[in-house]
């Protein structure tokens, strides 16, 4: 899909809707593309009503809206860097107050500057590590008043956290792994107000264009037990069946979405 090319994009078939989600509210962080598009496009094909967060002008924000048209539920956009507290807080506060609560949070924004361990640069290195925390940090003390009958968080982690990715992967390998503990101590802290807080975590996803080499596709699908890469729609599964009633017992985890490649040594 390419912006403002003056056609309409293609648009993606709609997911299998999940029951139990129609209705419900979601703000979704970095959602107007890739996994956090396959995210949001899965919880609208569920009946809920998305909204996407992105920080970028509003108008790039179009072709996400027009491939959630006619879903479902329904689809809006808040302008927010997730990086910044303030923003964050006010985007959750948008959300609630166009749709009188708040149901789900998923955080999928995360950033990434390529840099070796051994040569780490501090400013982009604490960018990363905003990106990934901040949100979370800047939500959880407004949580409680904006789901009052309980709610669900969601956090999109990476292999990265627990494994070393070759190419640089350093800095937002240890977001990942920051944000997957304080995802443990928010679960521990909002269980008794009814918000179960919990984290997907997947390997190399292709996205179906260039971002991925053909020759490492080839040669992660072969490693892949269930015989192929991760795909933006696999991540946007397990983040809804995270968000049913019947995950409201799981709290504090971390579930690989992978296809069993984390499993191989």
């Amino acid at each position: 899909m390419t912006e403002n090319s003056g056609s309409s994009p293609a648009r993606t078939p709609a997911p299998r809707p999940l029951p139990g989600l129609d209705g419900k509210v979601a703000l979704v962080t970095g959602a107007t593309r890739g996994v956090g598009l396959a995210i949001a496009r899965k919880l609208c094909a569920s009946g809920c009503r998305v909204v996407l967060n992105h920080r970028g002008p509003q108008e790039s924000a179009g072709p996400a809206l027009a491939e959630l048209a006619g879903l479902a539920g329904t689809a809006d956009t808040v302008r927010a860097d997730v990086s910044r507290p303030a923003e964050l807080a006010a985007a959750l506060r948008t959300a609630a107050d166009r749709h009188g609560r708040l149901d789900l949070l998923v955080h999928n924004a995360a950033g990434w500057h390529p840099m070796p361990a051994t040569g780490v640069r501090a400013r982009p290195f604490r960018d990363d590590l905003a990106v990934a925390l901040a949100p979370l940090l800047a939500a959880a003390p407004l949580l409680p008043g904006l789901m009052p009958g309980g709610g669900r968080v969601v956090a999109v982690s990476s292999s990265g956290a627990r494994s070393v990715v070759p190419g640089g992967y350093v800095s937002a390998g240890v977001a990942k792994a920051a944000l997957e503990s304080l995802v443990r101590y928010l679960a521990a802290e909002l269980a008794g107000r009814g918000i179960a807080v919990n984290a997907v975590s997947t390997a190399k996803i292709d996205k179906g264009d260039a971002t991925v080499n053909p020759q490492l596709r080839a040669a992660l699908a072969r490693r892949t037990p269930a015989g192929r890469l991760t795909v933006p729609e696999d991540v946007a599964d397990a983040v809804a069946l995270l968000c049913a009633d019947e995950a409201a017992w799981i709290h504090g985890q971390t579930l690989t979405v992978d296809g069993g490649l984390g499993l191989l040594s």
